[in-house]
């Protein structure tokens, strides 16, 4: 099944900790940078709706890539 059909599948289930690794997979094999920003990002918000520990690790790849700010 492709990433896509999955990442529907996952939405369609409403399996928000599928959809992190999901999002986080897509970001990671994405051809440019801007598509790996927007990936990385529904991630990062899943994992915070979700109070998931990898928020902490998304945040910190979101801020190495200039898409977040530090604190």
């Amino acid at each position: 099944m492709s990433l896509d059909a999955q990442l529907l599948a996952a939405h369609a289930e409403g399996d928000t900790d599928r959809l992190v690794t999901l999002y986080a997979q897509a970001a990671a094999s994405a051809d440019d940078p801007d598509t790996a920003g927007f990936y990385l990002t529904h991630a990062y918000v899943f994992a915070l709706e979700a109070g998931l520990p990898q928020a902490a690790d998304l945040r910190a790849q979101l801020i190495e890539t200039g898409r977040e700010e530090p604190l």
